[in-house]
């Protein structure tokens, strides 16, 4: 799909609140975008009032529902700490609220964004579901939500016979399905994936450093034996072999991109010597760190 975005002026606005009937629902802006890894977040396209960086965050005057169809990345806000998100999570961004986020520098990631006002907004948007202090929604990949936010971002690029009213309607219907896949989330599930994402976060903040599991589980106010069963039924592996995987990770990306000797990426890794690191390394992905370089 074409990379798509657009932000109103206040003339544009005005007329939108204008056209009768507008639902009670105004779009303030809209875009699709493929955000390369490695690039600095956001792009240089962003005009000055939604522009922001990850030390100062950012606060907006609307209602914004960002999708991530693919990649992955981190959000935080004042009631959200940094929290893992993955393809197929959408959060929502509510008036006066601090946040940040951005895509992961290994994957960068894909988004779909649509910001918006007016009191039926304000109306939906104080549904029990809806809520500031948990605005992040595993929705997965859905085609329904995707295939509305292209008709959303059409209608708005090609501005046919009353597509004011009925951008107002499709952006009722995506906020509906997210609605719908907020209320089908297990409180329980629900709580679970938000403990071991909090955690998996901290793992990527401190990949290098010696982690002691039973003291991060401690740290959230839950059991070792809770945690590393928590983490390997959300994640799929458990919380130590997911750490060594971000540091053979990370291995593996100095071996591409550096001409740090094996014996000095072994230690930069955190390994205590490069005979161990070798041996993992070649145990994990099945080759060893200098065929892997070669390769």
């Amino acid at each position: 799909m074409e990379l798509y975005r657009k932000y109103f002026n206040p003339q544009q606005l005005q007329q939108l609140v204008e056209s009768e009937p507008n639902w009670g629902v105004s779009i303030l802006n809209i875009g699709h975008n493929v955000h390369q890894a490695s690039k600095n977040y956001p792009d240089g396209n962003h005009p000055d009032n939604y522009c922001f960086n990850w030390e100062k965050g950012r606060i907006i005057q609307e209602f914004q529902l960002v999708y991530i169809s693919n990649g992955g990345g981190v959000f935080e806000s004042e009631n959200v700490p940094p929290t893992i998100v993955e393809a197929g999570t959408a959060f929502l961004l509510f008036p006066n609220v601090w946040h940040r986020y951005k895509p992961s520098p290994e994957t960068g990631w894909e988004e779909f964004w649509v910001g918006f006002g007016g009191h039926y907004s304000e109306y939906l948007m104080r549904q029990d579901c809806f809520k500031v202090n948990n605005p992040i929604i595993n929705i997965g990949f859905d085609a329904e939500l995707l295939n509305v936010f292209i008709r959303l971002i059409d209608t708005l690029k090609f501005e046919g016979i009353a597509f004011k009213q009925i951008s107002s309607c499709l952006v009722i219907q995506l906020l509906g399905l997210v609605y719908a896949s907020a209320l089908m989330t297990d409180d329980i599930r629900s709580r679970k994936e938000k403990i071991v994402h909090h955690i998996r976060y901290q793992l990527h903040e401190n990949w290098i450093k010696p982690i002691d599991m039973e003291v991060l589980a401690s740290d959230h106010n839950v059991s070792y034996v809770w945690f590393r069963k928590a983490f390997k039924e959300v994640i799929g592996i458990s919380p130590g072999q997911y750490h060594l995987k971000l540091k053979l990770d990370k291995a593996g990306q100095m071996l591409k991109e550096t001409t740090l000797s094996v014996s000095e990426v072994a230690y930069k890794t955190g390994f205590e010597s490069e005979f161990y690191f070798s041996r993992i390394f070649k145990k994990k992905t099945g080759t060893t760190p200098s065929a892997f370089r070669e390769s």
